[in-house]
């Protein structure tokens, strides 16, 4: 018996680090080498932050006294710090890191919360899968990591009120506040499922606990009492109501032993968990930017610039197949299947569900959190129809068949994501006005000119020290940040034609423009170049006209 008991650790532990070292493989291959976006304005205010502080006021933009709320600053400073060691290969080396961490901090999480290696290992790397798209040089992919660990701590903490979970729940927020603060109000988002479900426990037995008040009650009573035929009154309406608990709680405990399609837990730790709650609220002051993180969404969701940045649209089912088999997946398993569904898991799942059709960029958050729940349930299937199966699994994964076998699906998933990638530069040409960014720094005068640029590549030119009308710091540019200043709304109406060019040059005394080729307002300006459009630098990606006085 210990002979065989020792065989299956081996294999285990052999299991284990195959699984490591493969998430690792796979999460390398979908970390991309072209620098997002974003990234590009990320580094320039990390230098900005470590010559100047954080001083509120935006550096970047022509506009005159623009405040801006810094709201990612710490992440920014590291990136900074990793790109003046390692430049744009350091970028995506810590891309890299956070992506395999990441990936192993999730199968870690699962295997924890499940006691189950294979479905854990099998279902990181499709989670890893349908995040690819979110693995980007950005402060999200830290947020990722902090948010599978606050799961994490807030079950441990419920399953065994150790200390050390509640301290990681508290410093989890004043990470996020000082690294991705537009995310702060999520994290507490996670609390809510575990409360509802306590709060709706509570309620469900609301008869037993007033009749055990009732008890409670009627024996303090007792004490109060001499007389013998009183007391003996008292005790006989004590037994009665015990008796009648004790029927509820028979009854009710049949029903949770096997409950139709959801299982209520009543967990007192849950009480500790929300005073946890209130302590994190506070957290959000620990941060050099004041009250923004109690502020930030709010704002953000009173503008407009959530209407018009394609990550903050709502989602559409059939463009998004991914996600509507991820629900099949789910709903298959709930209604064919007797599985049952914790409440507090079940609303999880509606919740994301919910936020995730409100705007597509939550897709990321519901796979980050939703994985865990599609493993409990498929172990719960599995425990139920075939409890060997996964160990039977992975001993045979773990001969050397097995193994070659399972390293060579891995790697072969990986090159096929790789691949494509391989010829990839840090800065891609055909998104980002490098050539134009050349031309101007080397033949204007940046502090004298007043350039229009679109939203998509501000951050570029950023980057390269030219001055933008916009970047992708929509909220800098919008009226609930800038009292006054439409700049973001101006810029959107001009690209789509709600705004004539010649007003919308005078309105910002415009004085040079840059556009993508594709642009349809680029179009337009071809057809009229050589009125006062001066078409001075073009390339095959990007125009660069000069405004003439006429």
């Amino acid at each position: 018996m210990e002979k065989g008991k020792k065989t299956i650790d081996k294999n285990s532990i052999r299991f284990t680090i195959m699984a490591v070292v493969l998430i690792a493989i796979f999460c390398f291959a979908i970390s991309p080498v072209t620098l997002q976006n974003d990234t590009f304005y990320t580094i320039k205010i990390g230098e900005h932050i470590l010559q100047n502080g954080i001083d509120m006021k935006d550096p970047f933009s022509w506009h005159e006294n623009l405040q801006y709320t810094y709201p990612h600053w710490l992440y920014d400073v590291v990136i900074y710090l990793v790109y003046n060691i390692g430049g744009q290969v350091g970028i995506y080396i810590s891309t890299i890191v956070l992506s395999i961490t990441l990936g192993l901090t999730m199968y870690l999480v699962n295997t924890k919360l499940t006691k189950n290696k294979l479905t854990s290992f099998v279902l990181t790397i499709g989670a890893m899968y349908l995040l690819r798209n979110y693995i980007a040089a950005r402060a999200q992919l830290v947020t990722f990591i902090l948010f599978i660990l606050t799961v994490y701590f807030i079950e441990m903490f419920l399953e065994t009120k150790k200390k050390r979970y509640a301290v990681g729940l508290i410093i989890i927020p004043i990470i996020i506040a000082n690294v991705h603060l537009a995310v702060f109000p999520f994290y507490f988002v996670l609390y809510l499922p575990y409360i509802a479900e306590y709060m709706i426990y509570i309620l469900s037995n609301t008869e037993i606990i007033l009749v055990t008040a009732k008890i409670d009650r009627l024996n303090k009573k007792i004490l109060k009492t001499t007389k013998e035929e009183e007391i003996q009154k008292i005790k006989d309406e004590i037994n009665r109501l015990e008796q009648k608990n004790e029927k509820t709680i028979n009854k009710k405990e049949k029903i949770n032993a096997n409950p139709y399609k959801i299982k209520i837990r009543g967990n007192n730790n849950v009480k500790a968990l929300i005073i946890i709650m209130i302590i994190c609220l506070f957290t959000g002051f620990l941060t050099p930017l004041g009250t923004t993180p109690y502020t930030y969404l709010i704002k953000t969701m009173q503008g407009t610039t959530t209407h018009n940045i394609s990550e903050h649209l709502p989602l559409t089912l059939v463009d998004n197949l991914e996600f509507m088999c991820t629900l099949v997946l789910f709903i298959a398993i709930l209604t064919f299947t007797d599985t049952k569904i914790r409440l507090s898991d079940l609303f999880m799942l509606g919740g994301l569900i919910f936020l995730t059709f409100y705007t597509r960029r939550q897709f990321s958050m519901f796979t980050l959190i939703c994985v865990m729940i599609l493993n409990r349930l498929i172990n719960a299937l599995l425990n139920k129809y075939d409890p060997e199966g996964c160990k039977k699994a992975i001993d045979k994964m773990t001969t050397i068949t097995g193994m070659i076998v399972t390293i060579c699906l891995v790697l072969t998933i990986s090159v096929i994501q790789y691949k494509p990638k391989m010829k990839n530069h840090f800065i891609d040409e055909n998104s980002y006005p490098v050539e134009a960014a050349t031309y101007i720094l080397e033949n204007l005068d940046i502090n004298n000119i007043k350039l229009y640029n679109e939203y998509n590549y501000g951050s570029y030119l950023i980057f390269r020290g030219i001055p933008v009308f916009i970047d992708s710091r929509a909220d800098l540019y919008s009226p609930e940040f800038n009292s006054g200043v439409n700049v973001f709304e101006d810029s959107e109406s001009v690209g789509s034609f709600e705004m004539d060019i010649d007003e919308f040059v005078e309105k910002y005394n415009i004085t040079h423009i840059i556009l993508s080729n594709q642009s349809q307002l680029n179009k337009v300006l071809k057809k009229i170049e050589g009125t006062k459009y001066k078409l001075i630098k073009e390339d095959e990606n990007f125009s660069f006209y000069k405004i003439e006085n006429l």
